[in-house]
């Protein structure tokens, strides 16, 4: 069994990137944007309505303050402010998830916060005081052996390793930045092996062609991964086809 989950909400006013209808059709579980990276009070509540209504489970997307980066600048915040700033972002999307009839499911860093909490105790700390200070006893999503999971396990909450299919890896298992070469994949038949493999337990290989092992109970795709949609529809296929349940963690 595996979920998929993907980014959705990324849009800002007239603008939107991911195509959150037909992302909904496919992912099991979606990862919504709070505002801080994307996302507006508009387009949070009608993907969480759309989300219920297709029993896709809601997670809030927390991010760094960063809507011109897109949440993909490193920043330097301190602790009592993103700690608050996370709790912030999960209780603005509960208020529309909760209208929609669902819940806040989970949490997931976003970008720059994301691959910061791998290895900064410190940051990964800070996002787990804001999950603690949202009230809810939320299971966080992240990198398999990160300082994330470690402060969340230690703070009493469920960690759920996940995987990208779309991404680029280092040997160590970390994902290559975006400012690297081979940090995107772009080989539609190279994303659903990967996801196979994944799924299944199997090798995968780093960026220098090392095998690589990724323990993941998700699997992440981009909702800005070019034809996002068609693939997420195509993995969910061929995951299906090759025997492995595809449904939510949560």
């Amino acid at each position: 069994m595996i979920d998929l989950n993907a980014d959705l909400g990324e849009g800002f006013g007239r603008w939107q990137l991911t195509d959150d209808d037909a992302l909904l059709t496919s992912v099991t579980s979606a990862n919504v944007a709070c505002g801080f990276h994307a996302g507006d009070p508009v387009t949070m509540r009608r993907v969480c309505e759309r989300a219920a209504a297709g029993g896709v489970r809601i997670g809030a997307q927390v991010s760094y303050r960063d809507l011109a980066g897109f949440g993909r600048r490193n920043m330097d915040v301190p602790v009592d402010d993103l700690a608050a700033e996370v709790a912030y972002q999960i209780g603005a999307l509960e208020i529309f998830a909760r209208a929609a009839g669902s819940a806040v499911s989970y949490v997931k860093p976003h970008g720059a916060l994301y691959n910061r909490c791998v290895r900064d105790a410190t940051q990964a700390a800070a996002v787990v005081e804001g999950v603690r200070m949202s009230g809810a006893v939320l299971p966080v999503l992240g990198l398999h052996g990160s300082e994330l999971h470690r402060a969340a396990a230690a703070a009493g909450l469920p960690v759920v390793d996940e995987a990208f299919a779309d991404r680029g890896y280092r040997p160590d298992g970390t994902l290559v930045p975006r400012t690297e070469p081979d940090a995107v994949l772009a080989d539609s038949e190279q994303i659903v092996a990967r996801s196979i493999a994944i799924a299944r337990g199997e090798e995968v290989r780093a960026v220098d062609g090392q095998p690589l092992r990724l323990p993941a109970r998700s699997l992440c795709l981009h909702g800005d991964t070019p034809d996002a949609a068609r693939l997420a529809g195509r993995i969910r296929e061929e995951l299906t086809g090759a025997g492995i349940t595809v449904r939510a963690f949560t």
